[in-house]
C-alpha cells in the first residue's frame, strides 16, 4: 500500500525523498473536455503534482444541493490527475479566496445574519461539516493509500489573515481525520510571523505563500515549522486582473530567477497559477480596500499556460529550471496555430424596458429587497415602482452593490456605481421607475464577505420610503428565452441602447478554440451555444473573450449578447488571439 508522509526534512513517498512540484489549475476554470490536455502539459513541463481549490458555493448552489456533473466532476479530474502519472493536492476551503465570487463561501449560507464566518460558529460549522462530507466523500477513496493521487489536503486557507480561532481550526482538522482522510493536512499563510502563528496549528503541516525573496520567506517559515519539508504552497509566478484597471504580467526570467532560488534552497512548490482558465458565468469575485474593485472574465493569471491553454515563454522558461533539478520529459507542447476568424452580424433586438414578460415573472414586493432575499438569488434584476413627483426630486438608496442603471418611464436618468459610493441621483419628475440592479461579484477577501448583494437599506425619495415595487429576477445561467423558434430574423442597423439581447450565427468547418473581440460593445454577458462565457466591459483591460473549442460545434453556431449599456457595432467578431489590454509602462 503505497504512503504518503512528513519526514524529518523531507515530504516522503513510499519512505523516500519526494519533492513536490505542483501547478495550480482549477477545474471549475477550465472546460472539463480540456481537463486532460491542461494536466498533460503540466506533466510536459516537469511537474509531478496538480493542486486545486474546491469551491463550496458552485458544488452548492443552494442548501441541500451538491452538484458534481459536467465541469464540477471533481473525481473525474482528480482519476484524469492519476492517469497522467501525477499527484494531487486537494484544498477545499471552506473559504478558498482565488477571486473567486466570495472565496468560495455560498452566499446563502449568510441570509441568516447570526451565521459566523470562518470561526467556530455552530451554524457556520454545521454547514461547513455538510460541505466537506460530500467533498471528502470523493476525496478518501483517492488517496494515495488507496491507489489513488492526492498526497496532501489544506485546511481552510491563508486563515493567518483574516483570523486566529484555534478551536475553529481544529474542528476543520479533527473532521478531516473523522470523515478519513490520512494523508498529510496542511496549512498556507504569507510568511510572517503574524500570520504564520494565527493562521497555523500543532499537527497541521506549515506552509507558505510567496512570489519573490524565497531564501528570507524560507527562513521565517522554518521558525515556525522547525521540522519537516520546508514548502511554498503559492508561488505567486503572476497576478489577477480588475476591471478598469491594467493587464498584469510579470518577466518570465524573473519570475523563473525565484523559482530556481526556490529550488536550489531544497523546498517543494506550487505554482500559482500554472494555468488560470477562465472566470466562466459569473464566478467573479472582487476586493473591496475602501473601493470596490471587480475581477475581469479572464483569469489568465500570466501563467506559463495561457488562457486558452497554450504555453508562454513563461512556460518554457520554467521547464528549464525544473530540468536542472529533475528529469523533464522530452519534447514540449507544440506552438498553438491562430485561432479562426470570423464575423457575423447580431440581429433580433429584444429590449428588456419594452417587453419585460418576455424575459421572466415579476414578482410583488412591498418592501425593495436586496438580490439576496431573492430565491434563486439573482446576479441582475429589474425593480420598478411608480413615483409621485410634481417636478425634479432625489432618489435615494442605502447602498448600492454594485451598479444600477435608472430609467424614468422607459428614458436612461443615469447611473450609481458602488466603486464610486454613489447612491443618490435627481429624477425629473413622477413616472414609471426602473431601475436595473447588477451584482459585479461578490468580495472573496477580507472583512467584506458574505455581505448581501443589490439595493441595500430600501429606497427614498426626497427622503419618503419607496414601496409597492414589481421585482423581476433575470435568470442568465442559460440566455432568456425571449426569442421564438418561427421568428423571424430582424437587421440592426447602427448604435443600440441596452438593455437588450441581441443573437447571431455563425458556421465552423469544426470545432475550436475562438477568441471573440468585444470592441464596440458597452458592458454585458455572451453565451456561446447556450454556455455562459461571462462578462465585458468596455472599460477594460480585458478585450477579448475565451470560447472554449468544446463549446462549439462543427455547422451552425449561436451567440446571444445582452448588452446592458450600449453598443456601437453590432458585430460578433473572432480573432486570431487574445487581447486583454494595456498593461502598466
Amino acid at each position: 500500500m503505497p504512503e504518503f508522509t512528513i519526514g524529518e526534512r523531507d515530504f516522503l513517498l513510499d519512505g523516500r525523498p519526494f519533492r513536490v512540484l505542483s501547478g495550480a489549475l482549477h477545474y471549475f476554470r477550465v472546460h472539463p473536455d480540456q481537463w486532460a490536455d491542461r494536466i498533460d502539459k503540466a506533466r510536459r513541463m516537469g511537474l509531478n503534482t496538480i493542486e486545486t481549490y474546491v469551491p463550496w458555493n458552485a458544488h452548492s448552489p443552494a442548501p441541500g444541493v451538491f452538484d458534481l456533473s459536467g465541469g464540477l466532476d471533481l473525481g473525474r479530474f482528480l482519476r484524469l490527475v492519476a492517469d497522467a502519472g501525477l499527484r494531487a493536492i486537494v484544498r477545499p476551503g471552506p473559504y478558498i479566496c482565488a477571486e473567486w465570487d466570495n472565496g468560495g463561501l455560498p452566499a446563502w449560507l449568510f441570509r441568516d445574519p447570526e451565521v459566523g464566518v470562518r470561526r467556530a460558529e455552530p451554524r457556520y460549522l454545521a454547514a461547513v461539516k455538510d460541505y466537506l462530507d460530500r467533498v471528502y466523500e470523493v476525496v478518501v477513496p483517492l488517496q494515495v493509500q488507496h491507489d489513488g493521487p492526492v498526497i496532501l489536503v489544506q485546511v481552510e486557507n491563508e486563515y493567518g489573515a483574516f483570523g486566529d480561532d484555534k478551536t475553529y481550526l481544529k474542528t476543520l482538522a479533527e473532521h478531516a481525520r473523522d470523515a478519513g482522510i490520512t494523508v498529510p493536512l496542511t496549512t498556507v499563510d504569507q510568511p510572517t510571523d503574524e500570520m504564520l502563528a494565527a493562521g497555523g496549528l500543532d499537527g497541521l503541516h506549515r506552509t507558505a505563500s510567496f512570489g519573490s525573496r524565497a531564501a528570507e520567506r524560507l527562513a521565517t517559515l522554518r521558525r515556525h515549522q522547525p521540522t519537516g519539508p520546508l514548502m511554498c504552497s503559492e508561488f505567486w509566478n503572476g497576478w489577477f486582473d480588475h476591471w478598469g484597471a491594467h493587464h498584469h504580467t510579470t518577466s518570465a526570467a524573473d519570475a523563473a530567477a525565484e523559482l530556481d532560488a526556490l529550488l536550489a534552497a531544497g523546498a517543494s512548490v506550487n505554482l500559482y497559477m500554472f494555468h488560470g482558465g477562465t472566470n466562466f458565468g459569473f464566478t467573479s469575485g472582487a476586493n473591496d480596500k475602501g473601493v470596490y474593485q471587480p475581477t475581469t472574465t479572464s483569469y489568465d493569471y500570466d501563467a506559463p499556460l495561457d488562457e486558452a491553454g497554450n504555453p508562454t515563454a513563461k512556460y518554457h522558461a520554467f521547464r528549464e529550471v525544473i530540468a536542472r533539478y529533475h528529469d523533464v520529459p522530452d519534447e514540449p507542447p507544440p506552438v498553438a496555430a491562430p485561432a479562426p476568424e470570423l464575423t457575423a452580424a447580431l440581429t433580433d433586438p429584444v429590449f428588456l424596458l419594452d417587453a419585460p414578460e418576455r424575459w421572466g415573472v415579476p414578482e410583488r414586493h412591498d418592501a425593495l429587497p436586496t438580490l439576496d432575499e431573492l430565491e434563486p438569488m439573482p446576479r441582475l434584476a429589474l425593480v420598478t415602482t411608480r413615483v409621485d413627483a410634481a417636478g425634479p426630486a432625489v432618489l435615494c438608496f442605502g447602498e448600492v452593490r454594485d451598479h444600477a442603471s435608472v430609467f424614468l418611464d422607459g428614458d436612461p436618468v443615469g447611473t450609481l456605481m458602488r466603486e464610486h459610493h454613489q447612491r443618490a441621483l435627481g429624477v425629473p419628475r413622477g413616472g414609471r421607475l426602473a431601475v436595473l440592479v447588477e451584482d459585479h461579484g461578490r468580495v472573496n477577501y477580507g472583512r467584506r464577505i458574505g455581505e448581501a448583494k443589490g439595493l441595500v437599506g430600501g429606497a427614498t425619495l426626497d427622503g419618503e420610503p419607496l414601496t409597492g415595487w414589481e421585482v423581476l429576477p433575470l435568470r442568465l445561467d442559460v440566455p432568456p428565452p425571449v426569442w421564438d423558434d418561427g421568428d423571424e430574423r430582424v437587421p440592426v442597423d447602427g448604435a443600440v441602447a441596452g438593455p437588450v439581447l441581441l443573437r447571431a450565427r455563425f458556421d465552423l468547418d469544426r470545432p475550436a478554440d475562438l477568441h471573440l473581440d468585444t470592441a464596440g460593445w458597452g458592458r454585458g454577458v455572451v453565451w456561446v451555444n447556450g454556455f455562459c462565457l461571462g462578462r465585458y466591459w468596455s472599460r477594460g483591460p480585458q478585450r477579448t473573450l475565451y470560447v472554449p473549442g468544446p463549446v462549439l460545434r462543427a455547422g451552425g453556431n449561436e451567440v446571444v449578447v445582452l448588452e446592458l449599456a450600449a453598443l456601437t457595432e453590432p458585430t460578433v467578431r473572432c480573432v486570431p488571439g487574445p487581447d486583454l489590454g494595456h498593461v502598466e509602462s
